[in-house]
Parts: structure tokens; C-alpha cells; sequence
């Protein structure tokens, strides 16, 4: 991984405020119209309106940054999830419907990051996409474990749980590529036909 160059300043000449949301903001729309690759952190900085030593108080690099990004909306995914579920009985079937339409709303909301999150994965060194993976692994964990209590509780007849889970989850992610707000379906109504969707996947019988 590439480190932070001389021209970091030290903690007496920290950026103007807002330094780091100028910056997060900069990388999303650049990632976004020209990919990881077609990005130079100059580019970055020059759209956040900072020094590249500002930029550089905040992430040693680009590699720095796409992690952070990724991680943060990871994390944000989470607590919204988090937030869902605890605001949901215990059913099965409720619970795959909320996490569902959180799920949809999610990527709607966040659908440039959610893009850029799916693209650029595969550019993430060994080392943050190790790290990463853990949490895509316990947001795998989440639609696992109410899938398969819904078996266990006779509310779902799926036979492959697994497989119903990576089309629930695929199906859900795949709205951030194609979605328009302003089209003819609004996101509630959305959110509620995929809820139904998955119920079917997992012939739940209510």
C-alpha cells in the first residue's frame, strides 16, 4: 500500500474546516464518472477545492480513500438495518420484509456509493478487501439467519435457503444500476413489491 508523502502536514497545520466531508464527497463523484483507475488523487483534491497536503492530512491515499469510503457505507447500511429490526416483531416473514425494504430504500438513497461499492471491489488491496469482507460476511449473516429461522419455524418452505437468499440480495442490489426516483414506480411501492417478491422466494405460506 502506498504511503503518505513528505508533504503531509503534521498536526500544528491541520486543512480548513469540512476538509474531510469536501474531500469523501470528491471521491464519490469521481469514482463514479471515471473509476478507480481513471482517478488521480490531484483530481480529487482539486474537485474538493483543497491543497493536496489538506488531502493528505485526512488520507495517505487513494487506496486509503476507496476503503474508507466502502467501509463507511457499509457501516451505515448496518445501523439502518439495525434500526429496522429492532422496530420489528419477531415473525419471519416481518422481519425479512424489513430488512428488505431497508434494503431497497438503501440503495436508492446511497445508489452512487452502493455502484461504486459492487465496481470497484476488486480494486481494493489484499489487505482492506480482507478486511472488508468481514463485514460483507455478517451482512450475509443477517438474511442467513432470518431465512433460516423462518425455516426452522415452518413460516418459510424454501428448500435452498441459500440460494433464496443471494437472489433476495441480488435482486435488491441490483436496483442501485437501474432505479429512477422520477420514473413511474415510487420507492415505497418499490419496497413493497420486492417485499413480496422475497416472501414468494422463500414460499412463505402466512
Amino acid at each position: 500500500m502506498s504511503t503518505a508523502p513528505a508533504e503531509r502536514p503534521g498536526p500544528d497545520s491541520p486543512p480548513r474546516g469540512g476538509g474531510r466531508d469536501a474531500i469523501t464527497a470528491a471521491a464519490r463523484e469521481s469514482f463514479a464518472e471515471r473509476g478507480y483507475h481513471g482517478t488521480s488523487i490531484r483530481d480529487i483534491a482539486r474537485r474538493a477545492g483543497l491543497s493536496l497536503s489538506a488531502l493528505y492530512y485526512w488520507h495517505p491515499s487513494k487506496q486509503h480513500l476507496l476503503a474508507a469510503l466502502v467501509e463507511e457505507i457499509t457501516h451505515d447500511y448496518f445501523r439502518r438495518c439495525d434500526l429496522a429490526l429492532r422496530e420489528t416483531g419477531d415473525d419471519p416473514a416481518d422481519r425479512l420484509c424489513a430488512l428488505v425494504r431497508v434494503t431497497v430504500e438503501y440503495r436508492v438513497s446511497r445508489r452512487v456509493e452502493s455502484n461504486i461499492a459492487n465496481l470497484e471491489w476488486r480494486n481494493l488491496e489484499p489487505e482492506n478487501r480482507e478486511r472488508l469482507a468481514g463485514l460483507r460476511r455478517a451482512a450475509t449473516g443477517l438474511w442467513a439467519d432470518i431465512i433460516s429461522d423462518g425455516v426452522a419455524r415452518g413460516a418459510f418452505h424454501d428448500e435452498h435457503p441459500d440460494e433464496a437468499r443471494r437472489a433476495i440480495v441480488a435482486a435488491c442490489n441490483a436496483i442501485a444500476q437501474w432505479y429512477e426516483p422520477d420514473g413511474e414506480i415510487t420507492l415505497p411501492e418499490l419496497a413493497d413489491r420486492y417485499a413480496g417478491i422475497a416472501l414468494r422466494i422463500v414460499d412463505h405460506r402466512g
